[in-house]
């Protein structure tokens, strides 16, 4: 998507700086990502202590042991 934006040049050289990158426009693109990945990292804390995980790893291995061990051959 094509978006025509108006910010200050002494913001977008500091973006420019922080990412590393050398064009404006990969610089911002590089920045929301960054931000997008930081706010999904945010949410995903906020579900500590929300959600009940069953501690049954150890089960879980056993049985995919089991599933995948190799089958005797019949004589």
């Amino acid at each position: 998507m094509r978006t025509t934006l108006s910010i200050d040049d002494a913001i977008i050289h500091q973006v420019m700086t922080f990412t590393g990158e050398n064009n404006p426009v990969n610089a911002i693109r590089h920045a929301l990502q960054d931000y997008l990945a930081q706010q999904r990292k945010i949410k995903l804390l906020a579900l500590r202590g929300q959600v009940q995980i069953e501690d049954n790893w150890a089960a879980l291995r056993q049985l995919d042991q089991l599933n995948t061990a190799p089958c005797p051959e019949k004589s």
